[in-house]
């Protein structure tokens, strides 16, 4: 077991729904949280290697990264790869080169093939061909996990990697041309009830399955493996239950209390068809979630509206 008490830990990305949740989840450990504001570009080796001199965190959370929906990776893929390569590198080779003790690297359930066997077990990582709406982010979140399992086989370093599934919460990105399909989702319908309209386009035709996590389980689980797992294999961290994007559309039109019709749009893509996570590793660990989905929607949408409000 990896004990924090009195550990400097650094939360990278710290500003954003991964990052701040790490943060308010620290604050239950008797640990001392370490951020970089945006003067320090992750994708500056030396920006990195300054902070990482001046600093000396004893554990490392890689939470930074570019991230958005379809449309985001579909129109910017050079940004997506190129930024997300070096975030990781940069954070990963530094981390190493300061003699940090344990280093958590975040990826994706992206990660994975399109057509991968459902529930996708870690073993499935490499073995087909990945959705091409995002496998920019995918490649270069896959060589993060990699480079984590270089440095632990060359030099012993104890890096270990988690792989969330869909995640959502407090801070989420709700601009409709980069963020993902919950918040994407609240967000048209809340404006759809305000304005008094009659219904809300989604893009697909909703059949597509996906798994979603509450940012604070998230996290919660994110300390569990930093304490408790040392392992090469990656770690996926998930709700283990699924529901298909219309069924998540008529849950969050529920409790945004809208009262119009969703229309499906089905010219516009639908992505991968299902993406559940097998995360019975970290289960039989004693770890499991906490939030259910509707109430972390009914959660998350009352953040969303004292937020506007402001």
């Amino acid at each position: 077991m990896y004990n924090l008490t009195g550990k400097r830990i650094w939360v990278s990305g710290h500003a954003g729904m991964v990052g701040s949740a790490l943060v308010r989840r620290l604050k239950q450990e008797n640990c001392e949280v370490l951020t970089s504001d945006r003067s320090v570009d992750l994708r500056d080796p030396r920006l990195v290697r300054e902070w990482m001199s001046d600093n000396r965190p004893d554990a490392v959370i890689i939470a930074a990264a570019r991230v958005g929906g379809i449309m985001a990776n579909d129109t910017r893929p050079a940004e997506f790869i190129y930024d997300n390569l070096m975030i990781s590198a940069n954070q990963i080779h530094e981390a190493h080169a300061a003699g940090v003790e344990k280093l958590l690297y975040l990826g994706s359930s992206c990660i994975y093939p399109k057509f991968a066997p459902q529930p996708i077990q870690e073993e499935a990582l490499l073995t087909g061909p990945l959705e091409p709406t995002n496998q920019w982010y995918a490649v270069a979140k896959i060589a993060g996990i990699k480079l984590c399992q270089a440095y632990r086989a060359q030099h012993g370093n104890d890096f270990i990697s988690a792989m969330p599934t869909n995640l959502y919460g407090p801070g989420d990105n709700y601009d409709l041309t980069s963020s993902h399909v919950l918040p994407a989702l609240l967000r048209k319908m809340h404006e759809a009830k305000v304005a008094e309209r009659d219904s809300v386009e989604i893009w697909g035709s909703g059949a597509p399955l996906r798994e979603f996590m509450h940012v604070d389980d998230l996290a919660d689980a994110c300390i569990f493996l930093l304490q408790n797992y040392s392992e090469d294999m990656h770690m996926n961290v998930g709700s283990g239950v699924e529901t298909s994007i219309k069924n998540l559309a008529m849950t969050i039109s529920g409790v945004v209390g809208f009262k119009g019709t969703l229309q499906f749009d089905t010219t516009k893509p639908d992505g991968t068809p299902r993406k559940l996570m097998d995360s019975t590793r970290l289960l039989s660990m004693g770890w499991s979630p906490a939030i259910d989905l509707h109430d972390g929607i009914t959660d998350v949408y009352e953040t969303f509206q004292r937020d506007i409000s402001i």
